[in-house]
C-alpha cells in the first residue's frame, strides 16, 4: 500500500547473560469509561496481552557495561531486537544467538531512556523492554 511504513526488522539478539536478569509482566489494555453516578463501563482494547520485561537483578559492573553498550548500539529505544524469555524457550533457558529459533522469541525495544544511579559500592539502573506487535 503506498505511503505505508514497514515495521522495523530486528537484526540482533539480546545476549543470554543479560536475558536472565529480566522479569516478565503482562498488561491487558482496557478502555474504561467512568460515569458521574459511580458506574463504569469497560471493554477490551486488544485480544492479547502486551508483554513487558523489567530489569530486576542488580548487575555486576561488567554486565552493566555490556547492557549499556547494547543499549547504545540500538540507539536507545529506537531499534528493535530479539529477546528470548528463558521460561518460554524449548528447552527451558536455551538461547539462540542467531535469532532463528522462534519458540520463546519476542520482538522488543527498550521502553525508556537510560537511567542510572551510582551509590557507594553499587550502581543501580532501571530499564524495561516492551513487546512490539
Amino acid at each position: 500500500m503506498p505511503g505505508s511504513v514497514q515495521n522495523a526488522v530486528p537484526l540482533t539478539v539480546l545476549p543470554a547473560t543479560l536475558s536472565r536478569a529480566f522479569s516478565h509482566q503482562r498488561e491487558y489494555p482496557v478502555l474504561d469509561n467512568e460515569y458521574r453516578n459511580g458506574e463504569s463501563q469497560r471493554s477490551v482494547e486488544a485480544t492479547t496481552s502486551r508483554k513487558r520485561w523489567r530489569l530486576t537483578k542488580r548487575l555486576p559492573p561488567a554486565q552493566l557495561a555490556a547492557l549499556r553498550d547494547f543499549y547504545d548500539a540500538r540507539k536507545g529505544p529506537t531499534e528493535p531486537f530479539y529477546f528470548y524469555d528463558p521460561y518460554e524457550t524449548a528447552p527451558k533457558f536455551s538461547w539462540d544467538p542467531t535469532g532463528v529459533a522462534t519458540t520463546g522469541r519476542h520482538t522488543v525495544r527498550f521502553d525508556s531512556g537510560w537511567n542510572q544511579a551510582a551509590n557507594p559500592g553499587r550502581i543501580d539502573t532501571e530499564i524495561a523492554l516492551i513487546e512490539l506487535a
